[in-house]
């Protein structure tokens, strides 16, 4: 089970949204690159960098950061945002990128998402945010009319073998997991998923630690972790009593 620590990135600086709401950002650092940099200097192996420009418009436009962050600090990137082509994967891929999530496409372009899985395999995740139930797109500013669990079904019968599953409605307000999702959800898509929203105590990490990893591929972690909940050595340590 891994550890992604997050960093989203809005004009440059290191940014969280409260539920996705554009217009509700704090910024935790002005520079994307030192902030990968501490994260390595405290154990971490993974990153979890979500282009929020890119996610709402649909072009990304962090390329030379990710590259940047891969040859400087050695992390491996899983990165989202603005991810609606085979050009962007293949310029993502360019990047450094260890893994290149789709969101949006999954649910407005089914033919893009069988497309791309079958080029790229195990490069690819599948990024499911859902609001009360139903799929969110165009960086969480409208629904899909889709469930989350009707997309998922569909996705792991084209390939998909990774998966990020978001709880907008916990998303950077620390109000804790909820367990029974993410065990829906993978249970649905038949592998285990990576969790993001919502984990604000070393608690919740032993809760999804505790799923197993059959559950829970991976944790991502934002808001906590820059507001000084916990460290991310402190995480990784968790993490690691479970091993």
């Amino acid at each position: 089970m891994e550890l992604f620590p997050a960093i989203d990135i809005l004009d440059n600086k290191v940014v969280r949204l409260k539920q996705g709401k554009y217009d509700a950002v704090t910024v935790y650092h002005d520079n994307p690159l030192e902030q990968a940099q501490i994260f390595a200097g405290e154990g971490a192996t993974w990153v979890h960098i979500v282009d929020l420009e890119g996610a709402r418009s649909g072009v990304p436009t962090q390329l030379s950061t990710i590259a940047t962050i891969v040859k400087d600090t050695g992390l491996k990137v899983e990165v989202g945002g603005g991810v609606r082509s085979l050009a962007t994967i293949e310029q993502l891929a360019e990047a450094g990128a260890s893994r290149i999530v789709l969101g949006t496409s999954l649910a407005q372009n089914p033919e893009l998402a069988a497309a791309a899985v079958e080029r790229y395999g195990d490069l690819l995740c599948a990024g499911v945010d859902a609001l009360n139930g139903e799929v969110a797109v165009q960086g969480w500013q409208e629904g899909s009319g889709q469930s989350a669990e009707q997309l998922v079904l569909s996705l792991k019968n084209k390939g998909y073998r990774h998966l990020v599953y978001t709880d907008i409605n916990r998303d950077g307000m620390q109000t804790g997991i909820d367990a029974e999702a993410y065990k829906s959800i993978a249970a649905s898509a038949g592998f285990a998923v990576t969790a993001s929203g919502g984990i604000s105590t070393l608690e919740d990490i032993h809760a999804l630690a505790e799923l197993g990893t059959e559950v829970i591929e991976a944790i991502i972690v934002g808001r906590a972790i820059y507001e000084q909940s916990f460290t991310v050595a402190q995480a990784l340590a968790v993490l690691n009593s479970y091993r």
